[in-house]
């Protein structure tokens, strides 16, 4: 039930103590005329009382929450009947007196402040009904109506607060349970694997040949982990509002050959979109692979300048000649044309790309950063 069901279970408290003050006020009154049909008022409330109780422990619908402001809003309604005509009509009290209000607190606790005005409106303005304001009477009193509307908007509000400072409690509980099993895993992995990943990697380089471009992989391998192990499970790196840090992301990317710059502060964009933006980096770099071989070098450049994000990537490879790119699309090799322009083109971005023979490649990728 978390926070949530503290405020359903204070709900239930109140339901329950205002229907034994609008008990005691119709016991203690004189002058119903049909002080029979009050008790059938109180009985249904009662009635109505046990039955939300039980039910908004177990099931909150949006149906449950319109059936309670309709039953609340027709026991205030019977009002008229029970006091009788020739009561007078303004000062009239409702028979359910304060119990009127648990509606609107569950309401406020389920939607927010919204809804939780909302209903209050909606019972105020059959409270004032009775009170006279049908008749134009503008001398009737209101501070009941706004005291509910002010209790329906500061409940809901409160209510929403909570909830937010939970969930960011619970996933700040799983950020460190993650973070703690990380450091078990890397000191075990950092015992064994690691080690062992660069005895190969020395050991290769010593004896050369076929063995040196094994050593080779198995540093890029041990470089990969060292960076897995340092940034921890993507889950930690999307935020509440599911937003995804595209620098933690980038620098998964980070071998002995590739060397990763982002800034400390968090690169945030939607889930959909960070994923994108990835694979179009990633689609770089295999380029660089491809043409300029397995050792080349590649750096990768994040920046936010507060309306886009830019990610470059530059190596240091022979470059592309002019009309090289035209002619690999034309022979259906379109590894720039859509694995990287076009997936920036479908986030509303732009990609340029600049090119010197002998000198390397620089591809830049601009992202807006909508809100």
């Amino acid at each position: 039930m978390g926070i949530e069901g503290s405020f359903w279970r204070a709900i239930a408290v109140y339901r329950v103590a205002s229907l034994g003050y609008a008990a005691l006020l119709l016991a203690a009154a004189d002058g119903y005329q049909r002080p029979l049909a009050g008790w059938l008022v109180i009985g249904v409330m009662a009635v109505w009382t046990a039955f939300t109780t039980v039910a908004y422990s177990t099931a909150r619908s949006r149906a449950l929450l319109v059936v309670d402001v309709l039953v609340t809003l027709g026991c205030m309604l019977a009002s008229p009947y029970v006091q009788g005509t020739g009561a007078e009509q303004p000062g009239l009290m409702p028979i359910t007196a304060t119990w009127v209000a648990g509606p609107v607190l569950a309401w406020a606790v389920h939607g927010g402040r919204r809804a939780g005005a909302l209903a209050a409106v909606v019972l105020s303005l059959g409270d004032l009904w009775l009170r006279g304001l049908h008749e134009f009477n503008l001398s009737a009193p209101v501070n009941g109506s706004v005291l509910m509307i002010l209790a329906g908007t500061v409940v809901g509000h409160v209510a929403r607060l909570t909830k937010d400072a939970e969930e960011r409690l619970q996933r700040a509980v799983e950020i460190e349970a993650a973070n703690r099993e990380r450091e078990r895993l890397a000191r075990g992995i950092h015992d064994s694997v690691l080690q062992i990943l660069a005895l190969v990697q020395r050991r290769g380089l010593e004896i050369g040949g076929e063995a040196a471009e094994l050593g080779r992989l198995a540093g890029e391998q041990e470089a990969a982990v060292r960076e897995l192990i340092r940034s921890g499970p993507a889950a930690a790196e999307r935020d509440s509002a599911g937003l995804v840090d595209v620098g933690a992301r980038l620098r998964r990317f980070t071998t002995p050959s590739v060397t990763v710059s982002a800034p400390a502060t968090p690169l945030p964009l939607p889930a959909g979109q960070a994923e994108e933006l990835i694979a179009a980096v990633g689609a770089a770099l295999d380029n660089v692979r491809r043409h300029c071989g397995e050792d080349a070098r590649a750096w990768i450049l994040a920046e936010h300048d507060g309306d886009s994000i830019t990610v470059t990537v530059r190596d240091e490879g022979p470059g592309i000649p002019a009309g090289r790119l035209r002619e690999a699309e034309a022979e259906g090799r379109l590894g720039i044309a859509q694995s990287i322009k076009g997936r920036i083109a479908g986030l509303g971005g732009t990609v340029g790309l600049t090119s010197v023979p002998g000198q390397g490649t620089e591809i830049e990728l601009v992202i807006p950063v909508h809100g």
